[in-house]
């Protein structure tokens, strides 16, 4: 009768492990050197843009030397009844990314409306719609 010994189980499954673990750990490291991507560098700069156009209530609260760069609409809009619902915050946004455009820093909303089964514009089933007055502000030299 042979005997069965019972580390040689144990030692299979610890070396199969260490193996495995060697593996995944020499393929992390490996250099990657093509990858293609669907993202465009260009959009990039143009991502974040609406966050450095700070929104003000009125032009009292500029504290320097300000200049009125034009006007700027933003426009969020349901196409089809199965998308999202229009939103202020979408229209808010866009009309933030314009006044950027335009070089401004500071946007002041006269007013966001909502329109529900959109004439003006048949590709919208409903939209929102903000206006706003884009400014350049110089900051204050402290």
């Amino acid at each position: 009768m042979i005997k069965k010994h019972k580390i040689a189980p144990k030692l299979l499954k610890y070396t199969t492990s260490i193996t495995i673990l060697l593996t995944l750990l020499t393929s992390a490291c490996a250099q990657i050197n093509n990858v293609s991507t669907n993202l465009d560098p260009k959009n990039f700069k143009n991502y974040f843009s609406p966050t450095t156009v700070k929104i003000v209530a009125s032009e009292k609260e500029f504290t320097g030397q300000y200049k009125f760069l034009g006007l700027v609409e933003g426009e969020s809009c349901q196409e089809k009844a199965y998308h999202a619902a229009p939103n202020e915050i979408d229209a808010r946004t866009e009309a933030r990314r314009k006044a950027y455009q335009l070089e401004a820093n500071a946007i002041i909303f006269s007013q966001c409306v909502m329109i529900k089964a959109d004439e003006a514009a048949k590709y919208c089933l409903a939209s929102a719609v903000c206006y706003g007055r884009a400014y350049k502000v110089e900051q204050d030299k402290k």
